[in-house]
């Protein structure tokens, strides 16, 4: 394999264990729930409701997010699959143009430039797990 294949290879791998992750904890949380809200005796207060909205909207947006990555991996893999990374860029721009998600690019991407954008959907979605993680132990808590 090329530099190039073995970069998109990797960083598509690794895509894969950063949307899993945050959904298994996601999942123990909600089956946990029951649990965590009879032992700590159920709160009512206006914190704690509030808390558990922070809560469900955190953990929805870390679900679509985890979503968008998981689609960015498999087009890594695309990338990876050709042999030139000009002709992956090309095959990832097709797939999205035929999707109608992105306009025909005129000129392509980077590998490097892929990756910096992917990076960011990971800080987005460490930002909504955080909150999802913050708000839960404050509505179960406090």
């Amino acid at each position: 394999m090329t530099a190039f294949r073995d970069r998109a290879e990797t960083f598509a791998a690794g895509l894969m264990v950063q949307v899993a992750w945050p959904l298994l904890l996601i999942a123990a949380a909600l089956l946990a729930a029951p649990v965590i809200g009879l032992a700590a005796a159920p709160q009512t207060s206006s914190l704690s409701a509030a808390a558990w909205l922070i809560a469900a909207a955190g953990a929805i947006a870390t679900i679509i997010l985890s979503a968008l990555l998981l689609f960015d991996a498999l087009l890594f893999r695309l990338m990876a699959s050709h042999a030139s990374e000009a002709g992956g860029g090309a095959a990832i721009d097709d797939v999205l143009a035929r999707m109608r998600l992105k306009p025909t690019a005129s000129g392509g991407r980077s590998l490097d430039q892929r990756i910096a954008g992917t990076r960011r959907l990971l800080v987005k979605q460490r930002i909504a797990f955080g909150l999802f993680a913050a708000a839960s132990v404050v509505a179960a808590f406090f």
